[in-house]
């Protein structure tokens, strides 16, 4: 920590104002490319399989990608404290386009599946090192603009996604899902390569000059274990029972690399994951939050479109705009957190946020039955606009209380948590509306008649829509119970007043 100083934060001076709009263009490029290729592969997966074959693991094309997306945002995130941002955003984005290049070649599902891990090797330093960066390139009264552009990338390639997949999937290729990526990543490497212009970190006069070190022990054990622990979490309940060895087996094999991960994070000098990260209330407090708006975040983003085809009886386009509208509210309102958290500060921003999310979700299960499409749309713009009033002032808090050389491992610290907890949403609220639609429908063939449900939209039996929109309303029961957990969490551990640092 001694060996930067606040003063070498001058990225944005360095960079110019032109060259800075230039970065933030590319900066949004590559958000996009990010979001979309997290859910761009859905709709085409018939055409992948009827080219490629393998059925029975086409779930690792997304898992695969998500896993490590997830698994290296802490990596990045040392590494762009250790070497500066430009060149781990340059390495990642070319590792992404290698993949992605490499993907749009694959000859088997195998070879598919290993290349879309490749292209989320690259993602992980995409997603942290963005955020970073639009933290490193505008000061903290200015960084809510910028934030809630970048909110609005990821929130429309990420509806998008599946949509233009289907497109592309339909009328040119599946191939062509990944080769688009190509010229648009290009675009933005360029504008990086060409207007970014970082200043050289001086050293402390006061400290024995030392070579930057990388804690690649620790980097590959927290690769291990996160990649051990998050398989476990995709695939339990899907490719083996809970309780079965194979799930079993992952979960032990994790919790032993997690104590290998503590064992090497201590006795290394330069740790990928530092103990600070969850010794200073305020970075601890907003990881636990985050993770816990990732873990409700599944609700609305997997289980509403289900329940908008099957029990509301609208076309899958329609469904989809449903889910939408809150890619409207949730920028709208984080742009203007900033009128409020600079009246009532960050965290009392933030809990009005998820403290008014608790309530929508909590009101989804009270909606009538089967009712009408403008209700959970309603509550869905209500909710993007509470989330934008938690999410941001959190982001933007946390990131102006560290300096430069602790910026990319805070800000990567959040993103993972954020990413975990949709990963362990996933895999709860999952099982939480398996269990409810297995009581209502005596256990045998539910998933046959949740099928047949979406497939014929409002015309589905009575007893299988009212067990749909019961297990719907299951999951948004917990989801309303994680946005509480988060308020709690900001409520007890948060301070009341985040120590910015002045020079930001």
């Amino acid at each position: 920590m001694g060996s930067t100083r606040p003063a070498i934060r001058d990225t944005a001076r360095r960079t110019g104002t032109d060259g800075r709009s230039a970065v933030v263009a590319a900066l949004m490029l590559a958000m996009a490319l990010a979001a979309l290729d997290a859910t761009i592969v859905s709709t085409a997966v018939p055409q992948i399989v009827g080219d490629l074959g393998g059925f029975s693991v086409f779930s690792w094309l997304f898992s695969g990608y998500l896993l490590a997306v997830t698994v290296t945002l802490p990596v990045y995130g040392k590494l762009s404290d250790t070497f500066g941002r430009k060149p781990v955003l340059v390495a990642g984005a070319a590792l992404f386009l290698l993949g992605s290049l490499l993907c749009a070649l694959a000859w088997n599902m195998a070879a598919l599946i290993a290349f879309r891990i490749v292209q989320g090797l690259g993602g992980g330093a995409l997603q942290g090192t963005v955020q970073t960066l639009a933290a490193d390139l505008y000061p903290l009264e200015e960084r809510p603009r910028i934030q809630a552009r970048l909110s609005t990338v990821w929130a429309v390639s990420a509806v998008a996604g599946p949509g233009l997949g289907g497109v592309l999937a339909a009328y040119a290729d599946w191939r062509w899902i990944f080769l688009i990526n190509l010229p648009i990543g290009a675009v933005a490497l360029w504008l990086i390569v060409r207007h970014l212009h970082e200043p050289k970190r001086d050293p402390d006069p006061e400290a024995p000059a030392t070579r930057a070190r990388v804690d690649w022990a620790g980097a590959l054990a927290v690769f291990a274990c996160g990649g051990v622990l998050l398989t476990a979490l995709v695939q339990g309940g899907v490719a083996w029972p809970w309780l079965s060895g194979p799930s079993l087996a992952l979960f032990g094999t994790g919790l032993a690399l997690v104590a290998v991960v503590v064992v090497v994070e201590r006795r290394a000098a330069e740790p990928i994951i530092p103990g600070w990260v969850w010794r200073r209330r305020t970075i601890a407090a907003v990881n636990l939050a985050l993770g816990a708006l990732g873990l409700l975040m599944v609700a609305p983003t997997v289980f509403l479109p289900t329940y908008a085809q099957s029990v509301l009886g609208l076309a899958p386009m329609t469904a989809g705009f449903v889910l939408s509208v809150w890619t409207l509210s949730w920028p709208l309102s984080a742009a203007c957190s900033q009128h409020v958290y600079r009246r009532i500060g960050f965290r009392n921003t933030a809990m009005l946020g998820i403290g008014t999310a608790s309530l929508i979700l909590l009101a989804f299960p009270f909606l009538p039955y089967p009712g009408q499409a403008w209700q959970p749309t309603l509550l869905m713009l209500l909710l993007g606009a509470a989330l934008g009033l938690f999410q941001l002032p959190l982001i933007v808090g946390v990131q102006s209380t560290v300096g430069w050389s602790e910026r990319g491992t805070t800000t990567a610290s959040v993103l993972f948590c954020r990413q975990t907890g949709q990963t362990m949403g996933a895999a709860l609220f999952g099982a939480v509306a398996n269990g409810v639609l297995a009581s209502r429908l005596g256990g045998a063939g539910d998933l046959e008649s949740v099928t047949r449900a979406l497939d014929s939209g409002g015309t589905a039996p009575e007893a299988t829509r009212r067990a749909i929109a019961d297990a719907v309303h299951a999951v948004y029961l917990g989801a309303a119970g994680a946005a509480a957990l988060a308020f709690l969490v900001l409520l007890l551990l948060a301070p009341r007043r985040f120590p910015v640092l002045e020079e930001t």
